[in-house]
């Protein structure tokens, strides 16, 4: 397979681990008889020093011709003034919406070397396998907003195709897993969450009445996935409800550097990312962890090519090197590992894998 992937690094600690994802993504092309060819561009807050603009028209042009993007992170103190009128972020979501990425995944599961580092008990984290699907385009990020001395204003809007399109996403992925549904809203309150709790008593009714379907109260939702988080499969939820809960779900993995993403639409494009941010105050010091960019790696192999061997290949390599003992600072004060190191072994984790497969053959 060739495959064009536009690689966005964006700011701070983005360019870091984003080698270390092309990394880990050459190896297993390599590994597979496959040709991936990497196009940098410019987001973010570098999007807006170099062209005063977060998101180029020729960044966002390369991401429409690309198979695949995969982007590090974006913002930082140094665009962040109350009083900035082009931010960083406001390239990040406009992606978003120019590529139709409604559906965002992000997965839960911890592995047992980081638990250790995890501010919960280790018998309520071991088999938590979670994905939530949070809808990415529209909500209170996209609704109308206004700002004066005395008063500001968000609209939170929603429309019954776009509740409908995100629930068939995660009901799809609910059926291939464990089977559960778990819709998270604010319907005792809101009306946009009542329009999403009957849209998704509707859709899963009609079309997958074989999930078990269940709704959710956000606040409620909060405590419970801190306290019995092994009771969630597939967890939907709105845009704002989402980004929330899941960086609450990321001390449940130890550390946020080990968690990846997925932004979907209809098609096979998607952009690809780790949940952390550009933490500012570390970049350029080569301790930021890489395995949540290269495990967002593997999820673009397999959700934009298809190619579910090379993404295991990845995942392997990552969890070996937890067990090995390849930690960053955020899982190991002393002795820790660099960025460059931490991905250099799950690189050649990789090529070694896939030399004693063939081998074997």
């Amino acid at each position: 397979m060739r495959a064009l992937i536009a690689v966005l690094p964006g700011d701070g600690i983005g360019p870091e681990v984003c080698a270390e994802a092309v990394r880990a993504l050459t190896a297993a092309a390599a590994a597979g008889g496959h040709s991936f060819e990497f196009e940098h561009a410019d987001i973010g807050g570098i999007a807006i020093d170099r062209h005063g603009d977060p998101l180029p028209q020729s960044t966002l042009a390369l991401c429409r011709r690309a198979d695949a993007v995969l982007l590090g992170a974006v913002g930082g103190p140094k665009w962040s003034s109350p009083s900035a009128t082009v931010r960083p972020e406001q390239g990040l979501l406009l992606l978003r919406q120019e590529l139709g990425l409604f559906a965002n995944l992000r997965p839960v599961a911890p592995h047992p070397v980081a638990l250790k580092q995890a501010p919960i008990k280790a018998n309520l984290l071991t088999g938590v396998d979670i994905l939530v699907v949070r809808e990415l385009t529209g909500g209170i990020y996209f609704g109308e907003r206004s700002r004066t001395e005395h008063e500001a204003m968000d609209v939170c809007r929603y429309t019954v195709a776009e509740v409908e399109r995100v629930t068939r996403r995660a009901a799809q992925f609910a059926r291939a897993r464990r089977g559960k549904l778990t819709h998270v809203d604010k319907a005792n309150v809101l009306d946009t969450s009542r329009l999403w709790r009957a849209t998704v008593e509707r859709v899963v009714r009609a079309a997958f009445p074989d999930l078990e379907l269940e709704h959710q109260l956000v606040d409620s939702m909060a405590m419970h996935l801190i306290a019995r988080p092994r009771d969630f499969d597939v967890v939907l939820t709105e845009n704002l409800f989402g980004d929330i809960l899941t960086d609450e779900a990321a001390l449940l993995a130890g550390s946020m550097g080990l968690l990846p993403s997925a932004s979907l639409g209809e098609g096979t494009l998607g952009v690809y990312e780790p949940i952390h941010g550009s933490a500012p105050d570390i970049a350029g010091r080569g301790i930021a962890n890489p395995f949540g960019a290269i495990l967002s790696g593997a999820m673009l192999l397999r959700h934009s090519l298809g190619l579910e061997v090379e993404a295991r290949a990845i995942e392997q390599a990552v969890s070996d090197a937890l067990d090995a003992g390849v930690l960053t600072r955020d899982l190991r004060k002393r002795g820790a590992w660099s960025t460059e190191a931490a991905g250099g072994w799950v690189a050649r984790r990789i090529e070694a894998t896939a030399q004693a497969v063939s081998r074997a053959a």
